[in-house]
């Protein structure tokens, strides 16, 4: 999951009603973490949530629950900073108010995951002072820069590339139309790509956002996948952070990748 609220809506000034209403965290995420704790699974499913910091005071109830079903709380940057576009200062600037935020918070970050999906060459060595573990941008599963495990998505397995007017240009660049597309055809895609990486043995990051789980025919899409991973033993799924662990303990198996700064 990403997108805690309205931290980027406040960074970009376009936030109107009162801080901390947003309905997706007062709404769809209660949903969805009750969808995520379904006894009638084989197991309970345990996902990271990728939060911008800003958040964690504007939310802390949110974040409680979070933890306390076991789900990973991990960095999405200050207030969804597009990451590919900032300053070295901007971004030592978003480090430093981060930590603090997650400190006050209780929170310690183990993983990020660049808003844009983009990683500057300067992030590596500031993650790695930092203490992150692993760092999940487009880009190559393996061992990155300093040693910092990567855990990349692909814009195929996040519903903002299906649902969204703003994602048209990406959608053009992956061959697809440049209107949204369908929950019906999000989930097609994606149920194949789950076959295809349980076949292969390879990683899958899938991402669901809780402000867009605003229909019926949305969230079954959700309800569906969750049912089809949650019941197949075959498949292991866990937050990122133990993911990264057994890449890091492991570090022979993978070849190591850098990412050109943007």
């Amino acid at each position: 999951m990403d997108n805690l609220g309205e931290a980027q809506d406040v960074h970009k000034g376009t936030w109107t009603a009162p801080i901390g209403s947003h309905p997706a965290v007062t709404t769809q995420l209660p949903q969805m973490l009750a969808l995520l704790r379904d006894t009638c699974m084989q197991r309970k499913i345990r996902a990271t949530y990728f939060v911008e910091a800003w958040s964690l005071g504007v939310y802390p109830g949110a974040v409680e629950a979070l933890e306390r079903d076991g789900h990973e709380v991990a960095w999405h940057g200050y207030q969804h900073e597009v990451w590919g576009g900032l300053s070295a200062e901007e971004e030592r600037d978003s480090f430093a108010k981060s930590w603090r935020a997650a400190a006050e918070a209780g929170i310690v970050y183990s993983g990020f995951r660049p808003p844009g999906g983009k990683i500057n060459d300067r992030t590596w060595g500031l993650l790695k002072e930092r203490g992150v573990s692993y760092v999940s941008p487009l880009g190559q599963f393996g061992i990155g820069q300093e040693g910092v495990v990567v855990l990349p998505f692909e814009w195929r397995a996040v519903d903002a590339f299906w649902y969204m007017e703003k994602f048209s240009a990406i959608r053009k660049e992956h061959g697809e139309q440049e209107d949204v597309l369908s929950p019906a055809e999000f989930k097609e895609w994606l149920m194949r790509r789950i076959d295809q990486a349980k076949e292969t043995g390879g990683f899958l990051s899938i991402l669901f956002h809780p402000f867009l789980q605003t229909s019926e025919e949305k969230f079954s899409v959700l309800e569906d996948v969750v049912k089809r991973i949650g019941m197949d033993e075959e498949l292991w799924i866990a937050p990122c952070k133990e993911i990264a662990e057994w890449v890091s303990n492991h570090q022979e198996s993978f070849v190591s990748w850098s990412t050109e700064s943007e």
